[in-house]
């Protein structure tokens, strides 16, 4: 008997402190590893938003120290305080209310191509997977600790999914926290290999034909299932009682 398994079968369930959680560990192992900087936000529909606290690194990090903020950077709920850079999320939510998840932080590669001004083309099939469409926002006004720097790079960034803050790092939404994971794996990715072919003397020419770059184009980030869970599994090898007690798959 053929047995396709269904992605609920391959985690357990997640609350969505427990998702944040879980995935500022995933994408730390990524390179989204600044020490304390980056922030993660999940908006709860309400004029509230779940965070990562200031002074816990992602890689420590547990669904208890998960604090509730409003729309103006307060705090509702919890025992740490709110993180200096949120002013950026808050700004994204108030704009585009919709959005359920982003994601900020310095990975090297984005980093870097960020401050180079170069939105690389997505030169192979990894980089290109989570979809979405990006852009640079290429005028640094200070840090986004600062309400007006982060309203300009919000405003900058349009509608677009994932970004590159000049002299700053990376930005990237999603309606879900799987979609989050694989749309930042790829972004780093594709701006490493970028990085690495420019570094060999090759040109940013991607050889993806225009029909794949179109249908990943327009992914919503939550077609490859696998990849999210199979990461999570490694995260709840690594640290057991992460979640409790989970129950994973023989």
């Amino acid at each position: 008997m053929h047995f396709e398994p269904t992605p609920a079968k391959l985690i357990p369930d997640m609350s969505p402190r427990e998702e944040l959680v879980v995935l500022a560990r995933c994408l730390w192992r990524e390179g989204y590893s600044d020490h304390l900087a980056g922030h993660i936000t999940f908006n709860l529909g309400d004029g509230t938003l779940l965070c990562n606290p200031w002074l816990i690194t992602w890689d420590e990090l547990r669904p208890h120290q998960v604090i509730r903020i409003d729309l103006e950077g307060n705090l509702v709920e919890g025992d740490w305080p709110v993180p200096l850079g949120i002013p950026l999320h808050l700004a994204l939510h108030r704009a585009r209310p919709g959005v359920q998840w982003a994601m900020h932080n310095h990975p090297l590669y984005g980093t870097v191509l960020a401050d180079m001004k170069v939105v690389p083309p997505a030169m192979d099939q990894s980089s290109s997977l989570g979809g979405g469409h990006l852009v640079l926002v290429d005028e640094y006004e200070g840090g986004v600790n600062n309400m007006a720097a982060a309203d300009h790079a919000v405003q900058a960034m349009g509608d677009a999914d994932l970004a590159l803050l000049c002299g700053h790092g990376v930005f990237v939404v999603g309606s879900s926290a799987r979609a989050i994971h694989q749309r930042a794996v790829a972004l780093e990715q594709r701006c490493q290999h970028a990085w690495h072919i420019m570094a060999a003397g090759g040109a940013l020419d991607s050889p993806l034909p225009q029909s794949w770059t179109d249908k990943m184009l327009a992914s919503d980030g939550n077609s490859f299932h696998g990849f999210w869970e199979a990461m999570v599994r490694k995260e709840l090898r690594e640290d057991p009682s992460l979640l409790g007690d989970p129950r994973l798959p023989d």
